[in-house]
């Protein structure tokens, strides 16, 4: 098989049939990687490179940031943290029209950029706006569009996962200019639900209007602020130097600990389960990155990603190359989750993007701001299926609502594609670049 164009076939067929029979995402990795590893090398030399590039693909001291800000994350979701901060977006949103779906996305992105999970802000955000907006009237399949589109922003507006991942497997693009560059992007992001949610709202007449007097106002900024407060420290500390962002997590944890116990929302064995379910959820990843450092390997020995490169770089037009590898992030988007797209194609998009003149950061910002727009998206949209769960609606009836929303986020992506600075201008501010 030594054609690169029959091993990508091979190998993304088999991937894809695999995940279409209910292969777990990390088996079909292995197994697809290996039936055309075995074509390159001798069967047991295969298992046994296999084999050693998962553990190798697991020695990093960054991937300890993960399941730190995963366990943070979920002492967030289950500790009171959700409420104080809804409360600080309806404060924010309240005087404009269709109020409470402009609630829904400040909340996501607050919520977001603390847990670091688009999942978790669907759930916890969605889950206490949905019953408010439909008492106001407002339609079950909107407030889901709005609360699904907005969810996403959480994993641009740091702490993130995702852009961890990234700079791991990027080669080590500096986590701390990721996290710093995520947050025009994200901010983006919600600016530009808000805007289709508004116009939305006005055409519906969705005027609901939150007011809260002066002393009320206050009480509410001041119960988020712990929060918040998070933020600065978790953010401040990486961008000064105190701690890295792995240190940073594990204070994220006892930030996150502290605060939980200081609102006492949450019962001794409520934390065993968090912490259960912290590690189930830390173990799928860190196996999802071990499985993808078998298929970067076969990729490379099968010159797959060099046969990619030379096909899009024929144009030899960046603003046609942009787009063509923005297009195919957005069809992968919708059939991978964000996790393994990052692992599995970041090797093979990052070093045409450098080619073309994009720094690695803005296309870290990038790919992840497109596979979040892939997140809410049909068939695979881990965010849609949660959304629609919380929501108790099936997909097909908010596939169409959120059309808009997905057209509109899709322009605020070739933005950030076509303009640099909306990436790259706080990092450089902060001299982090």
């Amino acid at each position: 098989m030594a054609d690169p164009l029959n091993a990508a076939f091979v190998l993304f067929g088999a991937f894809f049939l695999l995940l279409f029979m209910g292969s777990p995402i990390s088996v079909a990795i292995v197994s697809s990687s290996l039936l055309v590893g075995i074509a390159y090398l001798p069967p047991e030399t295969a298992l046994f490179v296999s084999t050693q590039k998962m553990f190798t693909g697991l020695d990093s001291f960054t991937l300890l940031a993960i399941p730190f800000f995963i366990l943070a994350g979920d002492i967030m979701n289950k500790g009171g943290i959700a409420i104080r901060l809804i409360d600080l977006a309806r404060l924010v949103g309240g005087k404009l029209p269709g109020s409470l779906a402009h609630t829904n996305v400040i909340a996501n992105m607050l919520f977001g950029a603390i847990s670091g999970s688009s999942i978790a802000a669907a759930a916890a955000v969605g889950g206490t706006m949905g019953p408010l907006q439909r008492k106001e009237g407002y339609a079950p399949d909107y407030s889901a569009a709005v609360n699904i589109a907005s969810a996403p922003t959480g994993i641009l507006i740091p702490p993130s996962g995702p852009l961890i991942l990234f700079s791991l497997v990027s080669g080590g693009t500096s986590i701390s200019a990721l996290f710093i560059a995520g947050y025009i992007p994200g901010m983006l992001m919600g600016l530009t639900v808000m805007i289709v949610a508004g116009i939305i709202a006005r055409k519906r007449g969705y005027r609901s209007r939150i007011r809260s007097t002066p002393g009320e106002a206050l009480q509410i900024v001041l119960r988020a602020l712990p929060a918040l407060g998070m933020i600065v420290v978790i953010i401040g500390g990486i961008v000064i130097g105190v701690f890295t962002a792995t240190e940073a997590a594990a204070v994220a944890v006892l930030y996150a600990l502290i605060l939980s116990l200081a609102y006492r929302m949450t019962t001794p064995r409520e934390y065993l389960r968090i912490v259960c379910r912290s590690a189930i959820l830390s173990a799928s990843i860190l196996f999802l990155i071990a499985s993808s450092g078998v298929m970067s390997y076969v990729m490379t020995i099968a010159g797959i990603p060099d046969m990619i490169a030379d096909t899009i770089l024929q144009f030899d037009n960046l603003i046609m190359v942009f787009l063509i590898m923005n297009l195919c992030l957005l069809i992968i988007g919708f059939f991978i989750d964000l996790t393994p797209a990052v692992l599995i194609f970041t090797p093979i998009f990052l070093p045409i993007a450098q080619q073309m003149g994009m720094d690695p950061v803005q296309f870290g910002i990038m790919l992840i701001f497109n596979l979040g727009v892939g997140s809410m998206t049909p068939p695979v949209g881990s965010v849609l299926f949660v959304g629609c769960s919380i929501a108790g609606l099936r997909i097909d009836q908010v596939v169409r609502p959120i059309l808009p929303f997905f057209f509109a986020l899709v322009i605020a992506l070739l933005m950030v594609t076509y303009i640099p600075w909306l990436s790259l201008g706080l990092p450089r501010l902060f001299g982090l670049m």
